[in-house]
């Protein structure tokens, strides 16, 4: 990949990454103030604003992270199986955005829960805790890759240790 094309894909990928860690932040605060608020309103706004965050932030940024990841991966010397630091990184996006896609029913039911007449507590409260406990082991999940890209730690795979020494699959 020539190198202006390198760096437009890897600042793409650093901006939806980065966003996609924002976005999943705010849900956060948005589900720990719909557990936490004693004001009706503020509950139902809470958990609508959250269904609109998962919906058009951080499905959107989340799958584009992973995309430019592979982009990016593949368009430099890192590759995308030479190192256990990138497939690593691959795979806990991979498996974050597949837990994403599996909890946006659960992000649906909590909205539409939150738009009838009267509030049915607990099970609000029931998805809301889920939803919680999602948003931040979904905000640890992706640290990880945030930090592998800074420290990248050494390791080849076995495909990577081949591929440097000139040995045949």
């Amino acid at each position: 990949m020539a190198p202006r094309l390198r760096k437009l894909a890897l600042t793409l990928h650093v901006v939806s990454s980065v966003s996609s860690l924002g976005a999943i932040a705010a849900f956060l605060v948005l589900g720990i103030t719909g557990l936490t608020s004693q004001d009706p309103q503020m509950v139902r706004a809470a958990y609508l604003t959250m269904a609109s965050i998962a919906r058009f932030a951080i499905v959107p940024l989340t799958l584009a992270s992973l995309l430019t990841g592979l982009i990016q991966s593949l368009g430099s010397p890192w590759g995308l199986f030479r190192h256990y630091w990138v497939l690593i990184k691959l795979l806990l996006t991979a498996f974050a955005v597949m837990v994403l896609l599996l909890k946006l029913e659960l992000i649906d039911y909590a909205a539409h829960l939150a738009t009838e007449a009267s509030l049915p507590r607990a099970d609000l409260r029931q998805a809301g805790i889920q939803l919680v406990l999602h948003a931040t082991g979904g905000l640890l999940v992706l640290l990880v890759p945030t930090i592998l890209s800074v420290y990248k730690p050494p390791g080849l795979t076995r495909h990577g240790w081949r591929k440097q020494h000139g040995q045949p699959a």
